[in-house]
């Protein structure tokens, strides 16, 4: 079938039902429950993380129009339920009731781009045990790959400090992730993808020349660069690493002329050739040509950069792979129940009693951040029952779907946006890059962690 994209149009790509990205556990737990009948009790699933990463200090939250999509194709076609059946991985009657599955519950949860903290109630998924339980796996690989991926985006957007990031991980990970961490990228703060994929669904801007094997294919680097600026242009990036890099500069600068683009460098001390490469340029006229740089960078690569004559950064493994943090650990956990079978039924918290720091906090929350008088966040409030009347107009969370449809699509601008007011509501040391506790702490009111 054919899903909306971020920007509300039909996506240019037909998805396959998302309902077997499932833990068999969630079927046989659905089986059970209807045949106790308590399949249909009202239920309240939240989404949150107990801790962030180590050293990190705010988390960013991404995917959610992903995790709208899944949930409005989770279906369980008559291939996918013959397979259940083949399998036995559930009996006739619960095969029966997945073939006219539909979710037409109620989620809330932080709007995307916004960031979390330890706690947070990152999304609230309600309605029957039956229809929320089934979505616990697609929603947590979602949110956590896309988060982690976004959070790594937004502290390399901060080391770089306003100059371009272009994702280039592609080919570092599997290749619908790597579609995904374009989407979570450009949340964060990238500029560009080198992932035709991800421009083509997403609209992200896309980005890239040419690499060493264009230069080793011709006999020379000068009929390789002449070759590249007939094709492109003289305001494309020419690749000068592949032999000798003041050599390459000059021959760039004598093909292209002094409206040369750019050049790229991958490999040396960045730091050192950036600098010369950058006094070689003006020297040969070459003023306004721009300087890109790649090799497995990563946050700390790119802010030791700071000084240099760098115009934009290309990031790939680091950054796909969260850089070293390729999950949020965030977990999905029932923290209310009806009391009974009506919808009416009064809601009854519940929690996991566990020792080794596997916590939970029954009830159903909400979440505020009060500000300074320069609107800076001072905390992350996390409560039960009635909001404060102080704390009202402060939520962070709001309605992402009604009846099982989503009422809250937007485009990946509006969320990349929204992460760098977020962003620039924190205090100050949630720029720092060296590991300490959350920038804002967690208060919990009318429960007890």
């Amino acid at each position: 079938m054919d899903v909306t994209n971020d920007a509300g149009g039909a996506l240019p790509v037909t998805v396959p039902s998302t309902a077997l990205f499932t833990d068999q556990y969630e079927l046989t737990m659905l089986q059970a429950a209807l045949r106790a009948g308590t399949a249909h009790r009202r239920s309240v699933f939240e989404v949150f993380t107990r801790r962030l990463p180590e050293g990190r200090r705010y988390g960013v939250v991404a995917g959610t129009g992903r995790v709208l999509d899944a949930v409005e194709n989770f279906r369980f076609e008559p291939a996918l339920l013959g397979f259940l059946r083949e399998q036995d991985v559930v009996d006739e009657p619960t095969a029966d009731w997945l073939a006219d599955y539909r979710f037409a519950g109620e989620i809330h949860g932080y709007p995307e781009g916004e960031v979390y903290f330890p706690g947070s109630p990152i999304m609230t998924v309600e309605g029957t045990f039956a229809e929320c339980v089934l979505l616990e796996t697609v929603i947590l690989s979602i949110l956590n790959h896309d988060s982690a991926v976004a959070a790594a985006a937004s502290r390399m957007a901060v080391a770089a400090h306003g100059r371009p990031l272009i994702e280039m991980g592609a080919r570092r990970t599997h290749e619908l992730a790597a579609v995904a961490a374009s989407r979570a990228a450009y949340i964060g703060g990238f500029s560009s993808t080198s992932d035709l994929a991800a421009g083509f669904r997403y609209g992200i801007p896309t980005a890239g020349t040419s690499a060493h094997a264009f230069t080793l294919l011709h006999d020379s680097e000068r009929e390789a660069f002449a070759a590249q600026v007939d094709s492109l242009g003289a305001g494309t990036t020419l690749l000068v690493d592949t032999y000798d890099v003041p050599e390459a500069v000059r021959t760039a600068v004598e093909v292209a002329g002094p409206g040369l683009g750019a050049v790229r460098i991958d490999s040396g001390d960045l730091l050192v050739v950036a600098h010369r490469v950058r006094q070689q340029l003006d020297e040969l006229g070459a003023h306004d040509a721009r300087i890109v740089v790649t090799s497995d960078l990563d946050e700390y690569a790119i802010a030791s950069l700071a000084a240099a004559p760098v115009d934009a950064y290309g990031v790939g493994t680091r950054l796909v792979t969260g850089s070293g943090h390729p999950t949020c650990s965030m977990v999905y956990k029932l923290v209310a129940r009806a009391s009974g079978e009506g919808r009416d039924a009064p809601l009854v918290p519940v929690a996991k009693k566990s020792l080794g720091g596997k916590l939970s906090v029954g009830g159903r929350k909400w979440a505020a951040r009060p500000a300074d008088g320069l609107g800076i966040a001072e905390a992350e409030v996390v409560g039960t029952g009635p909001v404060p009347e102080e704390l009202a107009g402060r939520q962070v969370a709001v309605e992402l779907m009604r009846d099982g449809r989503a009422v809250a699509r937007e485009t990946l601008d509006a969320a990349r946006e929204r992460h760098t007011q977020a962003r620039g509501r924190l205090p100050l040391s949630a720029t720092q890059l060296s590991r300490g506790e959350p920038v804002l702490p967690t208060r919990y009111v009318g429960a007890t962690p």
